[in-house]
């Protein structure tokens, strides 16, 4: 049975995208701090792509669904949700478990995690977008600059100032100190 039009394109959509779902999710996690959040922004995200696929001529597959992503995300905040912007981290709601391992090792290995999952969070949106792109997802700085719509230099400024605020913030929550 010969292939539809439709189905071609449903199957280069799938190629394309369904590989970085785990990073538009990523991305949307971290922007949104909110689990059923970060769904709803991947589900409106992948609706967009899709809709849009026509308009993707090739080229970076992961950059493109994270640029929908993240433009997503800011519609949403800026139809819905304002008060995103200064929202405090929850504890409860980004701390993951992991089991197995030393106890001793694991415990402040885990301390470790949720310090810097703590710091991250506290960073302003701006500077914890491009740090999740870069440390998180990996994305060089022309990408981050592709998808977040600035010049690299600024890319380059925001991680500077995040990277700063990260260890300022360590410090005072007691990540020098220890060991």
């Amino acid at each position: 049975m010969p292939r539809t039009l439709d189905d071609e394109r449903r199957r280069r959509f799938e190629v394309a995208v369904l590989p970085h779902l785990d990073a538009a999710y990523n991305l949307a996690r971290w922007l949104t701090r909110e689990d059923s959040d970060a769904e709803d922004v991947v589900q409106t995200a992948c609706l967009r792509a899709l809709r849009f696929f026509d308009g993707f001529h090739g080229g970076n597959a992961r950059a493109w669904l994270l640029t929908i992503v993240r433009n997503t995300f800011y519609s949403s905040l800026s139809h819905h949700r304002e008060e995103e912007l200064t929202t405090p981290f929850d504890e409860e709601v980004h701390t993951a478990e992991r089991a197995g391992g030393d106890p001793e090792a694991e415990t402040l290995r885990h301390a470790d995690a949720l310090l810097l999952r703590q710091a991250i969070a506290a960073l302003p949106l701006a500077f914890r977008e491009v740090m999740v792109l870069r440390e998180v997802e990996g994305m060089a700085y022309k990408e981050i600059a592709a998808i977040a719509g600035i010049p690299i230099g600024t890319v380059m400024s925001r991680l500077a100032r995040a990277r700063q605020q990260l260890q300022t913030w360590l410090i005072a929550h007691g990540a020098g100190g220890r060991r």
